[in-house]
């Protein structure tokens, strides 16, 4: 019997002087505003780490358990951040809200993502940090709520810890599905599988959230997007593009976002290459009816040769025919 990865279409590919050069499969799932599956392509229920897709979702949880933040901070507590100074600057300023400091976190250290700041930072002189780490936000969301219950800092990642069992709590609640198959993130924090259809379902209802943490969380990325991503990022310019939006990519190429109307998207590419996440994203949401040059933009991604654009990563139009049908 063959995986749901052998099944998915191919949703995307790449094109060189008019030559179908390589093709990317992939699965989307897009639900309604009552929950309901709309319409799907590929495996919209098979079992998947949603990874960075997730962190609304945790932070959804942490605000539940207790922690108090809002605006940029919880934002930040969102985000696989480009390490541009605002966002380390950020990062140490909810740590210390918390009494501590940068040394309670256990992010493996990294170089910022973003090339400028990455940059910066080697011309200074300074070294990989856990603080630079994309997921330096989150960890420090979760230090700051597990101060603020009480709990034992030095072990907040133990899948066992009161924290990251408000957060899972929390993930099978809004996904309205059992999360599975407990794994660890690149991160280092509790990783688990849920479907994709699940994830649009929770992106889908926490834009919509009329209170509660749900509310908080979205709202803090409307209103401070660049501090969820970064200020060179494509999720950035979505949420530009598309004014109520709640989003949040994942690595292995997932894309989760919430609509204003209620409708849930995710997507995954299924080699995990994230060069044709933000495409099939931008050709989802063109199907559901929403133009933007944005969206023109990120459907045509430019194949490059000697520096000039020689073709481009597009989707498969034929095999999204069913979505917003």
């Amino acid at each position: 019997m063959p995986r749901p990865e052998e099944t998915d279409p191919i949703v995307v590919e790449v094109v060189r002087n008019g030559f179908v050069e390589s093709v990317h499969r992939g699965r989307v799932a897009v639900t309604g505003p009552d929950g309901a599956l709309l319409s799907s392509v590929g495996a919209e229920f098979a079992p998947m780490y949603p990874r960075s897709a997730s962190k609304p979702l945790q932070a959804v949880g942490m605000l539940r358990a207790g922690l108090v933040l809002d605006g940029a901070p919880l934002a930040l507590v969102c985000a696989s951040h480009s390490g541009e100074p605002f966002h380390v600057d950020g990062v140490r300023a909810i740590l210390a809200g918390a009494g501590l400091d940068e040394s309670a976190l256990q992010t493996p250290a990294d170089w910022p993502l973003d090339d400028a700041a990455r940059e910066a930072v080697i011309r200074a002189g300074q070294h990989r940090q856990p603080v630079f780490m994309n997921c330096s936000g989150k960890h420090a969301g979760m230090l700051a709520t597990t101060v603020a219950t009480g709990g034992d800092v030095a072990t907040y990642r133990d899948p066992d810890h009161p924290t990251q069992l408000a957060i899972l709590r929390t993930i099978d609640d809004l996904a309205h599905e059992q999360a599975t198959a407990l794994a660890v993130d690149g991160c280092g924090a509790p990783l688990f599988a849920i479907s994709l259809y699940a994830l649009a379902r929770a992106f889908g209802s926490l834009a919509v959230a009329s209170d509660g943490a749900e509310r908080q969380v979205a709202e803090a990325i409307r209103a401070n997007p660049p501090y969820t991503s970064g200020s060179t990022r494509d999720e950035l310019a979505l949420h530009r593009a598309i004014p109520g939006l709640v989003g949040k990519a994942g690595a292995e190429a997932v894309y989760a976002v919430g609509l204003p109307d209620g409708r849930g998207v995710a997507l995954k590419i299924t080699d995990g290459n994230p060069r044709a996440r933000a495409v099939l994203m931008a050709a989802v949401l063109q199907r559901l009816g929403y133009a933007h040059p944005t969206l023109d933009e990120q459907v045509s991604a430019p194949v490059l040769g000697h520096g000039e654009r020689v073709g481009e990563i597009r989707p498969v139009r034929e095999a999204l025919s069913g979505i917003g049908a």
